[in-house]
């Protein structure tokens, strides 16, 4: 897979570096999450800096949070300008860095994007996010 995108890679390399040091820097002050309603506020709006208007929260309870996000997206803006599938994009520099920040929040939570929802494909990304082993 990685051998196609040839010098395409490169681009994206960098654009990991510069969102994994960002979401590093960010991770520097001590937060935490201890209920969904926490990571929409600290993932969604502080981190990622989207705007409540551009989220669109389809599941949202005690357990899972599911949202489909339209905010204007780097990732897919480098994707489009590269021509690299963004099914291939979003999973290296995007989905690790996530991955990362949700886990310095609270380890137990689990990060799901849906790869049959994303853009251009779609009108938006699709993402869940769950707690692993969650104690009732």
């Amino acid at each position: 897979m990685e051998k196609t995108l040839g010098l395409k890679r490169v681009p994206l390399f960098f654009a990991k570096i510069v969102f994994f040091l960002y979401g590093f820097m960010w991770t520097l002050k001590r937060r935490s999450a201890e209920s969904l309603k926490d990571v929409y506020q600290l993932f969604y709006l502080d981190f990622l800096r989207l705007r409540e208007r551009d989220v669109e929260i389809v599941r949202f309870d005690d357990e899972v949070l599911v949202t489909r996000c339209k905010n204007p997206c780097p990732i897919l803006n480098l994707s489009l300008s590269l021509n690299v599938d963004t099914k291939i994009s979003c999973k290296m520099v995007s989905e690790p860095v996530c991955k990362y920040v949700l886990r310095r929040l609270n380890p137990r939570l689990v990060f799901e994007r849906n790869y049959n929802h994303i853009r251009p494909y779609s009108e938006s990304c699709e993402e869940t996010i769950y707690w692993r082993n969650r104690v009732c």
